[in-house]
């Protein structure tokens, strides 16, 4: 059964979930906040959380249960690839999970990424160097962005 917490942010209140395997969502957002059922995974993904918010964590070490295509797994697997402070584009991503030509596609996993930042699609920008899509939100993408560069 699905477990829930709420944790503020300089970014906004973030829901991140847990289904007794790993971490099944890390969402911005923009509903109200709903019954908090906390759980030593969820306060461990808590603190690794604000952690790398205040720039003092760059990789996270968090079981994580993610259900999707076989396509949206491999894609998400790759954008875990790409380290802390640096991006790729679309097409780069797509070549990494084995298909050049597959850019629409890897945009379109990453729209349906369920675990932000943890799986950090906000790493994944437009090949002309464009912030594109998030689902956080284009200013939240920025912000984590400027986070992991070091000017925020």
């Amino acid at each position: 059964m699905k477990k829930s917490i709420y944790v503020d942010t300089r970014l906004g209140t973030v829901r991140i979930s847990e289904d007794g395997a790993g971490i099944c969502e890390l969402h911005f957002l923009k509903e109200e906040k709903g019954r908090q059922e906390p759980t030593p995974l969820l306060e461990k993904a808590k603190e690794q959380l604000l952690e790398y918010l205040k720039g003092r964590r760059k990789e996270f070490d968090l079981p994580l249960s993610m259900n999707g295509t076989e396509f949206q797994l491999n894609v998400w697997k790759q954008l875990q690839k790409i380290p802390y402070g640096e991006t790729r584009s679309y097409g780069q991503v797509a070549a990494m999970a084995g298909n050049a030509k597959a850019g629409r596609a890897v945009g379109m996993a990453n729209n349906r990424n369920p675990i932000a930042i943890l799986v950090p699609c906000h790493r994944v920008i437009g090949a002309d160097g464009s912030l594109t899509g998030y689902g956080g939100g284009l200013d939240i993408k920025q912000a984590l962005l400027e986070l992991e560069q070091g000017k925020l």
